[in-house]
């Protein structure tokens, strides 16, 4: 089995208990970063990566949401969500690195906590550059490389489990690729010594 698959089917299988297994992670680091990505999206928006659907509560009313997930059991579970908070929004089974979505579909992109995740990284952000139509948003929250060496170092080691195990990688920046993409970096901020990164970037046009 290649190792995208077998990511793909570690994903699959935490998928019903992830929210569970993930609660104090959530709670702690990775929750406030939500509503300040959600809340800057606009217009026609796509979340690439929608995992159990943690976002959906914090999207403005009246965006046009459509939530992209490579695992199946992860994208019922957000389905599920929406349908339980009364919630509005197309969901589509598919890869960040090649949504099949029309160039410049989109007036917002978001990606939360995906990032990390996905086999090629480099592909992703071009697919997320390539739907994002001009003068668009990129709106991203990740944990990333720390800005302190010594956090990096532990990180370093954690990469060594998680990236043969789930694809999970904490080594990780988009942010030093956005440039090289085209896009303008609005604002960032670092919280968490620095492992938590958060992103607000535009699409010139």
């Amino acid at each position: 089995m290649d190792p995208a698959h077998a990511h793909a089917r570690h994903w699959d299988r935490l998928a019903p208990r992830y929210d569970e297994l993930s609660a104090g992670v959530e709670r702690r680091f990775l929750a406030a970063s939500r509503p300040w990505v959600a809340a800057r999206a606009s217009g026609r928006v796509l979340e690439v990566g929608v995992g159990t659907g943690a976002n959906l509560p914090h999207y403005p009313a009246g965006v046009d949401l459509t939530c992209l997930e490579r695992s199946g059991p992860m994208l019922e579970q957000a389905r599920r969500r929406a349908r339980e908070e009364g919630l509005r929004a197309t969901f589509v089974h598919g890869d960040a690195g090649a949504t099949g979505f029309p160039d410049a579909a989109f007036d917002s992109v978001v990606s939360t906590f995906t990032l990390c995740c996905v086999p090629d990284l480099g592909a992703a952000l071009r697919e997320m550059v390539r739907i994002l139509r001009p003068g668009g948003s990129l709106l991203l929250a990740d944990h990333v490389a720390s800005d302190r060496w010594w956090v990096r170092a532990p990180q370093a080691m954690v990469d060594a489990v998680t990236v043969p195990l789930a694809g999970e990688h904490f080594g990780r920046r988009p942010l030093a690729h956005l440039a090289g993409a085209g896009l303008e970096v609005l604002e960032s901020e670092r919280t968490t010594l620095g492992v938590i990164e958060r992103v607000h970037a535009r699409q010139p046009g």
